[in-house]
């Protein structure tokens, strides 16, 4: 009974706010993803997470590791109505890889020195059902990134 319980309690912890568990929420940004790409002409390449990438300039060099940290610059957006929420305006930002976003962790090091990406990333690899300031809960996420350094 207390097994139950706490599966029952887990589950409404961990579900999405409409029913969905986070299995289905990836399934169903994954949709979106797919929908927006077939929108604007796009073919992304996929990994087994739920990530999606267009790698746009393949840079030089070697590709940065996880424990990396890195020099970027970026534009975040929504993908639900493409606002921007947060990006670094001509100056880049520099990271430790390892403490930031999933999508992030695993996009980057796809990417060699001065190589360019466009990275569709679903919740269950950004901010979760619970967002993070101005990005809502459950939020599919597309950074436009160019790694300037590692």
């Amino acid at each position: 009974m207390r097994f139950l319980l706490l599966s029952l309690i887990a589950l409404t912890l961990f579900s999405c706010e409409d029913g969905r568990t986070p299995e289905q929420q990836l399934q169903y940004e994954i949709g979106k993803i797919q929908d927006y790409l077939n929108e604007h002409n796009l073919t992304a390449q996929s990994t087994a997470s739920g990530l999606h990438y267009i790698i746009t300039e393949e840079g030089s060099g070697t590709h940065p590791s996880a424990s990396s940290t890195v020099t970027v610059h970026y534009v975040g957006k929504l993908l639900k109505n493409e606002n921007v929420f947060d990006q670094t305006n001509g100056t880049p930002a520099t990271f430790k890889l390892s403490n930031l976003i999933e999508g992030w962790q695993e996009g980057i090091p796809l990417l060699k020195r001065e190589g360019k990406a466009t990275f569709f990333i679903p919740s269950v690899l950004g901010y979760g059902p619970y967002g993070s300031g101005d990005i809502p809960g459950n939020a599919t996420l597309i950074f436009e990134i160019e790694l300037v350094d590692f």
